[in-house]
């Protein structure tokens, strides 16, 4: 059975572009245009991990982290931020949240997957 991923992006291409890829690598990915429909998503099921990334609409990424360490069955569900930001202090606030990576963006599909690999066994 295949690893289920949450992907939680304001924009719909890096949404497609991240399913594109993590297809490619036999990933169940489930999309979400926003942190609060992120949310949603995670309350409604368990993914093995969360992809979000950092500015979007209705809840923020570190929020979003915050939220679904929260949510009983998610305090180890490796949580990754995908953004273009790459500040040392904001990383450190998604650290403190619960994010476990960084990946900056624009990514490369094997980049992806390479991080997918390590953080989830």
């Amino acid at each position: 059975m295949p690893k289920s991923i949450l992907i939680a992006d304001d924009s719909a291409s890096i949404r497609q572009m991240v399913q594109f890829s993590l297809k490619a690598g036999d990933y169940a990915v489930t999309q979400a245009a926003d942190g609060g429909d992120a949310l949603e998503k995670a309350e409604g099921s368990k993914f093995d991990m969360v992809i979000t990334d950092l500015d979007m609409p209705v809840m923020n990424g570190i929020e979003l982290t915050r939220q679904i360490r929260a949510l009983p069955g998610y305090s180890r569900v490796p949580i990754v931020i995908l953004t273009t930001e790459s500040d040392s202090g904001v990383k450190q606030r998604g650290k403190a949240a619960g994010a476990i990576g960084w990946i900056i963006k624009p990514f490369r599909p094997h980049q992806l997957i390479e991080v997918i690999q390590k953080v989830l066994p």
